[in-house]
């Protein structure tokens, strides 16, 4: 049994079951304090005040995740997949049960408003309820032979151990969507989560217990990322790596995994444009504007940072996006605020650099730019006009509530503009005209396209990105991939 945070404050005082609640790592089926002793504080960005202290477990400790996971591969492998598919299904189930709870804990180690996190729970789920049923059919593909007297066969099998390195905006989302594939094609898994945000994990840990989780199969190892992920990296018995976090630490992970050849999925930074052309429906655009800056406090690799617009409807888009932006409430995430807190004081001086290195640049500043009188890591949500190419925020990812406007003459220009980035995750497409959906959702660079609305993630769609945003996809049939090796046969009977 795990134990209960003995510092938790009292935004933690209304979890129902208090067993979700661990300061501990789950390493091959218990619960683990770091071989050491060490451990490090967890604190609610809203007020900093401490929630608790969780293990930070040394390299060998993270050795032994590794060799736990690979012992328990083989029978985890060779287990049916209607089997796999009854645990996942029953953790699918647990999370919904506990939705409340985990949507606490999120709030009180992430910051962001409690309805976003209820979200996230829901979303979290549903890769769980996706994969446990691509767990039933990995091996679904044909080919027929081009050799006389030979049977031609194409299998799907795991790869073995998987590393899951997830970051600290989406602690729940992140997890499950690689966690779940991973398991659903047979991989064991050593996951870890932020330091910053390691309590959902170890939540997910407890019920992915309860679900029947076979020991050593779902490993979650807390500590400083450098000492558990740096062991991982040169572990031959990690077979394949997926990581959610900057493009900076995504090269590094490509080049730590060389020497022993790992498979990778990288899904790294984004600097999402959103461009509204003059036939667009305003209101509608407006909305969506909204949504695609201020989800998660900015704190979104999909959140939109350039608001690209056609020159005939740009007072009006910059005078109603103005309007809605200062009018969105500020506040601690468990009172459920439009913004929250951002993470750290680092997320917070970003903000500040962006928004001062605009204005020295001739932007205009239309409400906001600086902190917010509602604690030290609130940034007041903030909007930039008049935006220059060459300013910071039009280059580099802002990961906060600033959005940065510009005017653009023509089609050809907004689509040069939208694609003058290292980054290609997600870009934002307003028109009404049909023919220019499909001129411009084929010639932006980018791995996933939304066009008149925001939302268009979700476990069935392949998440991931063009350029520097990353390699391979996450969700999806195409999630397996990574966690799968190709093997064929080519059988005579003779």
């Amino acid at each position: 049994m795990n134990e209960m945070l003995t510092h938790a404050r009292p935004i933690l005082d209304d979890i129902t079951d208090s067993t979700l609640l661990s300061g501990k790592a789950f390493l091959d089926g218990a619960w683990t304090e770091a071989s050491d002793g060490a451990s490090r504080g967890v604190s609610n960005p809203a007020d900093d005040s401490e929630l608790g202290q969780v293990a930070c477990l040394t390299a060998d400790d993270a050795a032994r995740a590794a060799k736990a996971a690979q012992a328990a591969w083989p029978a985890w492998a060779h287990t049916l997949p209607q089997e796999r598919t009854a645990i996942l299904r029953r953790w699918f189930e647990l999370m919904l049960e506990n939705r409340e709870d985990l949507a606490r804990i999120m709030t009180a180690e992430q910051g962001k408003p409690i309805s976003e996190s209820r979200g996230e729970i829901d979303y979290a789920a549903a890769f769980l309820e996706f994969y446990a049923e691509e767990a039933r059919r990995p091996n679904i593909e044909g080919v027929t032979s081009h050799l006389p007297d030979a049977e031609v066969e194409i299998w799907r099998e795991p790869v073995g151990v998987a590393a899951l390195i997830t970051p600290w905006n989406f602690p729940s989302a992140m997890l499950t969507r690689k966690a779940a594939a991973a398991l659903a094609a047979g991989c064991t898994v050593v996951a870890h989560p932020s330091i910053e945000t390691p309590y959902s994990a170890l939540a997910l840990a407890e019920l992915a217990r309860r679900a029947g989780m076979p020991d050593g199969v779902f490993n979650v190892i807390t500590g400083d990322a450098p000492t558990i992920v740096g062991a991982w990296m040169n572990d031959p018995r990690i077979r394949a790596v997926s990581f959610t976090g900057s493009t900076e630490v995504g090269r590094l992970l490509y080049r730590q995994g060389a020497d022993t050849i790992k498979r990778l999925v990288l899904e790294l930074g984004g600097h999402a444009p959103f461009v509204v052309f003059a036939d667009a429906d305003m209101d509608r655009a407006v909305d969506e504007a909204i949504k695609a800056k201020f989800a998660t406090s900015g704190q979104d690799c999909l959140g939109a940072n350039r608001f690209l617009i056609e020159r005939s409807v740009y007072d009006a888009f910059c005078g109603a996006f103005t309007d809605r932006t200062r009018a969105l409430s500020v506040g601690a995430g468990i009172d459920d605020p439009d913004i929250g807190p951002l993470m750290n004081e680092k997320a917070l001086a970003k903000q500040q650099a962006h928004v001062d290195d605009a204005l020295e640049r001739g932007a205009k500043l239309l409400c906001g730019g600086g902190r917010h009188d509602a604690g030290d890591l609130f940034f007041q949500p903030t909007v930039l006009a008049d935006v220059p190419a060459d300013a910071k925020i039009m280059h580099e990812e802002t990961f906060g509530p600033v959005a940065a406007i510009a005017p653009f003459d023509s089609e050809d220009e907004a689509i040069r503009r939208a694609n003058d980035t290292e980054f290609g995750l997600v870009a934002y497409l307003h028109t009404q005209d049909p023919r220019r959906i499909y001129r411009a959702s084929r010639a932006m660079r980018f791995g996933m396209v939304a066009v008149n609305r925001t939302k268009v993630t979700g476990a069935p769609i392949p998440f991931g990105g063009m350029k520097q945003s990353g390699l391979g996809r996450e969700g999806s049939r195409l999630g397996l991939e990574a966690f799968t090796e190709v093997k064929y046969v080519c059988r005579d009977w003779a």
